[in-house]
């Protein structure tokens, strides 16, 4: 979800990625601690981890369909020495009902998960005081139902997470807060609205991408993939490698602040499958280039690409979502405000005709267009046949 920045920003994130060493994962020993804790030990740190993969595993349980009678959320198990707080368990009572009437809306698309999985590693944990604080990541794979019978096998993600615990006069810790690190919210089990980013502003004579219809059947529009002097499976392939671990040739955008990966990791693929690069300043819109050192805003801004890809005629905008093949871009404005707030690449097209799509931010594997809508009905969204 990448937006314009600064070139300043753009170069300090560089840098911070090359000294990260641009991996998906945190590099923190899990468990490793920076300050004094005098209140946790290793058996406390280990049931702070158990306690986040409750969390996550209820959440991912809330959208597979029929996940098992009588069987009430993981984290009611958890008392005394770690527990959530009351007002974290009224959050978590109401992100499941949320996520459950996105199951609900998803199967009116068609779609249901059989089964799902969650794990938790903890990567770092701060005490000061009667406060700790717990990054984690979570990797959730969700399996699809054979509804249509044309669905992939699986869908993914890996998501960061940032916990807050808290312990009273009698040392007994309660989870607080829970603060996503990723930037967009775009796991499929994040029940919190996706962030939207500043509109940002071009010349008059910059072209603008028409929303796209998010109805079903949508029109054919077909796709030669042999065609156009550009290889889509290509653009598929590297998107599907690096959709997790991140390609060290170029930045890391992903939780500096300014937006986030996605449109750097698209243009990545469409670079992979036979995009050249346009030289030139790197503010202007009708340039495109990127490597580890420089990228151009239209490399890496959500909005910028648009105008640079429909400028030059690389694109064409499609009237139906639903028309998208390999190697097509979609990008949402998630609040309507006029600025698009993130983009995908399709990397699977259905035999019924449902693009699949992975991202960057948070990074997701094979997630059905379906799943989008579903998600975010009251967004717009542009759709690219590149």
């Amino acid at each position: 979800m990448s937006h314009t920045r600064r070139r300043a920003t753009i170069v300090t994130a560089a840098a911070a990625s090359v000294v990260a060493g641009a991996a998906l994962l945190p590099n923190w020993s899990a468990g490793a601690s920076t300050t004094a804790e005098p209140e946790v030990d290793a058996k406390t740190k280990a049931t702070f981890q158990r306690l986040a993969d409750a969390v996550f595993t209820d959440r991912t349980n809330a959208l597979v369909d029929k996940p098992g009678k009588g069987k009430g959320p993981l984290t009611d198990g958890f008392s005394g020495k770690v527990a959530l707080s009351s007002g974290s368990a009224r959050t978590e009572d109401s992100a499941l009902g949320q996520l459950g009437e996105r199951r609900d809306r998803l199967a009116k698309y068609g779609e249901k998960y059989s089964e799902g999985g969650t794990s938790v590693t903890l990567d770092r944990t701060r005490v000061h005081g009667r406060k700790a604080v717990v990054r984690v990541t979570e990797t959730t794979k969700l399996v699809y139902k054979k509804v249509r019978g044309d669905e992939p096998k699986t869908t993914g993600f890996q998501a960061h997470h940032e916990l807050t615990f808290r312990a009273n006069e009698g040392g007994d810790w309660r989870l607080t807060g829970i603060r996503e690190t990723d930037d967009g919210y775009l796991a499929v089990n994040q029940p919190l609205k996706p962030k939207g980013v500043a509109a940002t502003t071009a010349d008059d004579d910059m072209p603008s991408a028409p929303r796209a219809a998010t109805t079903r059947p949508a029109p054919a529009k077909p796709k030669n993939l042999n065609a156009g002097g550009y290889d889509y499976k290509a653009m598929a392939a590297y998107a599907e490698k690096y959709w997790s671990n991140y390609n060290p040739a170029y930045p890391n955008f992903n939780g500096h602040g300014a937006g986030g990966d996605c449109t750097n990791f698209v243009s990545q693929s469409l670079k992979a499958g036979g995009w050249k690069h346009a030289p030139g300043y790197v503010y202007d819109y009708t340039k495109w280039f990127g490597n580890a050192d420089i990228q151009s805003d239209s490399f890496v801004g959500v909005n910028e690409w648009s105008w640079f890809a429909l400028n030059s005629k690389r694109v064409t905008s499609l009237a139906n979502v639903y028309q998208m093949d390999v190697g097509d871009v979609l990008q949402v404005d998630f609040d309507k405000d006029g600025s698009k707030d993130h983009t995908m690449i399709v990397t699977q097209r259905s035999a019924q005709g449902v693009p699949y799509l992975t991202y960057h931010s948070s990074n997701t594997y094979r997630r059905s267009l379906a799943s989008i809508i579903a998600s975010y009905p009251n967004s717009a969204y542009y759709a690219y046949r590149t």
